[in-house]
């Protein structure tokens, strides 16, 4: 992937919203799964020091999620499709998380079904890897360490690749590698244009591999692209930031901006 997008999440943005008994960690990927995997992501929770608010925001992305702790293989571990708007779990059981968070252009080499499968449903990763699942699960419910569990994915992801031919550019891939250049700062139309294609044959395309529209997925980078920046600290203000992404309307960035994240700007 010729691209710098990685997607951020609230727990790395707001590191001193974590407290002893809950932690969210990322880790990256190898060299050869980096077209594929944005991060793999833990989030432990221990319930002794009382309830903790975990948000989760768009980024484009779509997760399986194994539940460490869950009591069987077969139900331990889902696909998490595309969202559109922030989210709050109020965590209050003890919990321990293992995400791989792929991108959405190159998740259907993964997971075998267009991304649009996913969305709103609870698809358990037996259902689309069968006994290569169960098994992948069953080492990481037994594994101790981060680095362990990944070794185990890494594996299995590989695997499953190199049973594949390399993919031919597509569309969808080649309009997502567009809209991460422009930090999703382009309209559907211009897009189009650039694409040589009917802004209503790419409407179409998204809708039937992704399930949600361009336009909608423009907004979700352009949101993360101006949160990758505010993490990095390079630029003075969060105005600044905003104008640099094209956010010239206030009110319109404030709507973004709460829609996406479920906070005023000014509360970050």
């Amino acid at each position: 992937m010729m691209s710098d997008y990685r997607p951020i999440q609230p727990p790395q943005l707001q590191q001193q919203l974590q407290r002893p008994g809950y932690r969210y960690r990322e880790y990256a990927p190898c060299e050869n799964l980096a077209s594929h995997v944005a991060c793999y992501w833990t989030m432990d929770f221990h319930a002794d020091g009382g309830n903790q608010l975990h948000r989760i925001i768009p980024d484009g992305c779509v997760d399986i999620i194994v539940n460490r702790r869950a009591p069987s293989c077969g139900k331990a571990a889902f696909i998490e499709g595309l969202m559109t708007q922030f989210e709050i779990l109020n965590l209050s059981q003890t919990q321990s998380l293992f995400g791989i968070r792929f991108y959405s252009e190159s998740a259907q080499s993964i997971l075998q079904s267009p991304v649009s499968a996913f969305n709103g449903q609870h698809v358990y990763l037996e259902d689309i890897w069968g006994t290569a699942g169960l098994f992948m699960v069953e080492e990481i419910l037994t594994a101790d360490a981060a680095s362990e569990i990944i070794e185990i994915v890494e594996r299995q992801l590989t695997r499953l690749l190199s049973c594949k031919d390399a993919p031919s550019p597509s569309l969808l891939r080649t309009s997502m590698q567009y809209m991460y250049a422009c930090k999703g700062s382009i309209s559907t139309s211009d897009l189009a244009e650039k694409l040589s294609f009917s802004e209503r044959h790419l409407r179409r395309t998204f809708d039937r591999e992704l399930g949600l529209s361009p336009k909608e997925m423009l907004g979700i980078v352009r949101f993360q692209s101006m949160l990758q920046e505010l993490y990095s600290g390079t630029s003075s203000s969060f105005t600044d930031i905003a104008m640099k992404h094209g956010y010239y309307d206030q009110s319109h960035f404030i709507k973004n901006f709460k829609r996406y994240y479920g906070i005023l700007p000014k509360q970050l």
